[in-house]
């Protein structure tokens, strides 16, 4: 799954491709969840993702006789990847949070400083969508909120293999992803 940066961008996700767009997919179903209360536009995307994550598991979890190693091995390195990018994000909230609360502020006088509606404030916290750079300086230069804490370094999955295939390519032994990179 491509790297999502606002959530509307799932309308144009024809399937899953692999373990992390399931387990990414999935994540985001359950956030979208949570949100359609707040904002009842989101519930034709969680319709869309729920197929999506139905398609591919009767794909390639359905036939339970002839699932390999590989597949299950893909499944938790996907888990834990997810799992470790969902713990950044929700460091990043409770950070975000406090702040807010120590300036007796809410979510919505943050969107008013960013320009954004209450509801995609909502999205951005939970890490449904995705900060702009520019959200995140601004974060950052009024809550004096460290950029290791707003910025995620890490690389998502298909941006990782891109990069390794690249380095392949390029014959440079001594150029790698450094371990933190990985993940």
């Amino acid at each position: 799954m491509k790297d999502i940066i606002n959530i509307k961008e799932v309308r144009n996700i024809e399937k899953l491709e692999n373990e992390y767009d399931l387990q990414k997919a999935s994540l985001l179903e359950r956030k979208l969840r949570l949100l359609i209360d707040e904002n009842p536009d989101l519930k034709p995307l969680r319709q869309k993702l729920r197929g999506l994550i139905r398609d591919y598991e009767s794909k390639v979890w359905s036939d339970f006789e002839n699932i390999s190693e590989s597949q299950i091995k893909e499944l938790d390195t996907a888990k834990v990847i997810v799992n470790l990018e969902q713990q950044f994000i929700l460091k990043r909230k409770e950070v975000i949070r406090k702040k807010l609360k120590g300036f007796d502020m809410t979510q919505k006088d943050l969107g008013m400083l960013l320009g954004h509606p209450k509801s995609y404030m909502s999205e951005l916290i939970n890490g449904v969508s995705q900060f702009t750079m520019k959200d995140l300086i601004i974060i950052h230069r009024l809550f004096g909120i460290s950029l290791k804490i707003l910025i995620p370094t890490y690389l998502q999955s298909e941006t990782r293999n891109k990069v390794r295939e690249s380095i392949i390519k390029l014959n440079k032994p001594k150029l790698r992803l450094r371990k933190t990179e990985l993940v």
